[in-house]
């Protein structure tokens, strides 16, 4: 099966392939997601059941001032919006470098993801598939960054998708 080459500049970028992929692609996503007070308590009563996560009185006391998102539903809010950017390539990750979360994320909070493209190689042992490290920007509505991070993807070539080139 031959796949035709796109023209790269036609292509959303969950459309593209490893080799769709350059250093310095920058992505802003197209939705935004926001924090509600429901979801962020129900979430973090389960997963990070701290005050200032979890009830909003007690949260005032807090070195916050009031209620925040947990790290971890941040984090599970940038991967739905990084799904915008990594679509029929993508192969898993090898994990996120540099995380961090330099502001706190709260009630009502829009967040956005803005994407940049820092490397992309080749595997050497696996030929249907690249490596691309970006970094991760989760923005909130005042663009402040919130929470960030360097992804380690693995995104399918297009040899990847023939049945020779196939990890299946």
């Amino acid at each position: 099966m031959s796949i035709e080459e796109p023209n790269r500049a036609e292509l959303h970028p969950r459309d593209r392939w490893f080799e769709d992929w350059s250093v310095g692609d920058t992505y802003l996503s197209e939705t935004a997601y926001v924090m509600e007070q429901e979801r962020m308590i129900s979430f973090s009563e389960e997963f990070d059941p701290q005050v200032f996560h979890t009830d909003p009185e007690g949260a005032k006391a807090s070195s916050f001032g009031g209620l925040v998102a947990s790290g971890w539903h941040t984090g599970s809010a940038m991967m739905r919006l990084l799904t915008e950017f990594i679509g029929v390539s993508s192969m898993g990750a090898a994990g996120v470098d540099e995380l961090r979360w330099p502001q706190p994320v709260r009630v009502g909070d829009e967040l956005r993801l803005r994407g940049t493209v820092l490397e992309t190689r080749a595997s050497v042992s696996k030929p249907d598939r690249g490596i691309v490290r970006i970094r991760q920007e989760l923005l909130n509505q005042r663009d402040e960054v919130a929470m960030s991070g360097i992804s380690i993807m693995f995104l399918r070539t297009r040899a990847g998708l023939s049945p020779e080139g196939a990890d299946q």
